[in-house]
């Protein structure tokens, strides 16, 4: 790719991303991430703001030692101790960047700074030129640029790229700006900052009004050649741009926009899963490129299509981003070529008139269900008894600080109630164990979130397990007020479809 077109993805998971309340990741959790985003091809790691703790401090000494190609990044105030910690905390990076700035919108300036914007432009370029003493590549940050006076601006720009920024973020940090008004900034800028060509425009949007993907893609066609993204659109508030929607949205826009990533699409999912996983963080099941329903479909006439040419409904090959493959869900509003799809999937052939028979049956059937199951289908098929699903019946658990978790689980089966007992690193896993022990499935869990559904002591947790088996993907589902039952639930509820597919 030419440098003119090269976007450089700038990944800010582990320091923005990671200011979600409860997100947060100790120092081995942010090594992991960073070594996935390295693989993932990110150009820039924002590992921290070090003057921030002592533990945010190491998590960037420690990612600095873990990674080679990204640029690693700190993020600072303009305030020379914060400067000097971020200094000190890069100095096993093999690439280095210090991120400092100041708000530079009217607001910030009179009602967070009590200043005028004669101190903030001073304060900015000697923030710059503090930073370039201890490093050579500086990115300046105008906080809420999104609502800040253009002109000011400008000069600010102007004036920290001559002190020797050599990236200028112009961030939208309240997601304010619409995307004809970010894009109209950026030009702007690139028409009025004399020496702009010296420095890389960032951009850096959030998404308080749902605009942050759309802002970033602004910027970028009016000439910024850096975004600040995290993984699942993850950050304060409303959270940040998400990197899989701007990298896949540039994939397959190529030919309006014209711009490319250094990004290996089929990592996106895996990663998503990771962050998700390990900042305890679900994704919504309709988030763009990477929810659990981004590819699947349920409605007849999107099934049908799909079935016929996967481009009628799907802009991208799941594959590309790192899924198996779709998902063709069969509900009330399925269509007859999904159900004769999945017939054909569970080996038995139809006619035209048997699979209409067939689909007037599993309309009555769907209406009862929020999902028919292969075993459902069986049993339209007149093979009901070919396979049986497992549901709890007993569940004890033993476990405390001073003890070995253990449980007993009953799984009933076929009218027989099945027991097991096992021990575990906890009461969660004890009692998969033992599950594992009766059902007798080399399963990998991949997968495991809670969410609360009611609020108070009492309240129902729900619990969303990925599981895979022979490289397919399974999901399972339970609720309880317990939340070791709903985990069970949960894991027998995904090996079932197992068992029945």
């Amino acid at each position: 790719m030419s440098s003119a077109n090269k976007i450089y993805i700038f990944d800010t998971t582990l320091r923005d991303g990671e200011q979600v309340p409860g997100c947060q990741l100790n120092t081995v959790e942010k090594i992991e991430i960073a070594k996935a985003l390295e693989e993932l091809g990110v150009d820039v790691i924002e590992a921290g703001f070090p003057v921030s703790s002592p533990g945010d401090f190491q998590s960037v000494v420690e990612v600095s030692k873990a990674v080679t190609n990204p640029i690693i990044c700190a993020l600072t105030r303009a305030v020379e101790a914060d400067i000097e910690a971020a200094a000190e905390a890069l100095q096993f990076a093999k690439k280095k960047r210090i991120h400092t700035g100041i708000g530079v919108s009217d607001i910030h300036i009179k009602y967070k700074f009590n200043s005028t914007r004669e101190e903030i432009l001073e304060r900015a370029v000697k923030a710059v030129k503090y930073a370039k003493k201890f490093v050579d590549d500086v990115e300046f940050y105008g906080e809420d640029a999104g609502r800040a006076d253009l002109e000011f601006l400008a000069k600010v720009v102007e004036a920290v790229i001559a002190a020797g920024a050599t990236v200028v973020n112009i961030p939208d940090t309240n997601g304010y700006c619409l995307p004809e008004e970010f894009a109209q900034k950026i030009a702007y800028l690139k028409q009025n900052v004399p020496n702009i060509d010296q420095a890389i425009i960032s951009v850096h949007c959030h998404n308080d009004l749902g605009m942050a993907t759309a802002n970033t893609l602004a910027g970028l066609k009016a000439g910024a050649r850096q975004v600040e993204v995290t993984i699942n659109g993850i950050g304060e508030r409303a959270g940040n741009t998400a990197l899989e929607e701007v990298v896949m949205a540039l994939k397959v826009r190529k030919d309006l926009i014209g711009l490319d990533t250094s990004i290996n699409t089929k990592k996106i999912y895996p990663t998503s899963r990771l962050v998700s996983r390990l900042m305890r963080m679900p994704v919504q099941p309709n988030k763009a490129i990477v929810g659990r329903n981004a590819f699947a479909h349920s409605s007849g006439i999107h099934q049908d299509g799909v079935l016929k040419h996967r481009q009628n409904y799907e802009l991208i090959d799941p594959q590309e981003v790192g899924i198996t493959s779709n998902r063709i869900i069969l509900t009330a509003r399925s269509g007859r070529a999904a159900l004769d799809y999945h017939i054909k999937r569970l080996g038995y052939q139809k006619t035209k008139e048997e699979l209409n028979e067939i689909y007037q049956q599993f309309l009555l059937l769907a209406d009862k269900k929020k999902e028919v199951t292969d075993e459902d289908l069986l049993f339209l098929l007149g093979e009901q008894k070919t396979i049986s699903t497992f549901s709890l019946e007993i569940l004890q658990v033993l476990a405390g600080s001073s003890v070995k978790p253990i449980a007993l689980v009953g799984l009933k089966y076929q009218e027989e109630l099945l027991t097991a007992t096992a021990e575990g690193n906890g009461p969660v896993d004890a009692a998969f164990k033992a599950v594992d022990k009766i059902v007798r499935k080399s399963v990998l869990l991949e997968e495991f979130l809670v969410q609360a559904i009611t609020r108070g002591s009492d309240d129902v947790g729900k619990v969303h397990i990925q599981l895979v088996y022979k490289d397919r993907l399974y999901y399972g589902f339970g609720a309880d007020t317990d939340i070791v039952t709903a985990a069970v639930k949960a894991y027998v509820n995904g090996l079932n479809k197992i068992v029945e597919s």
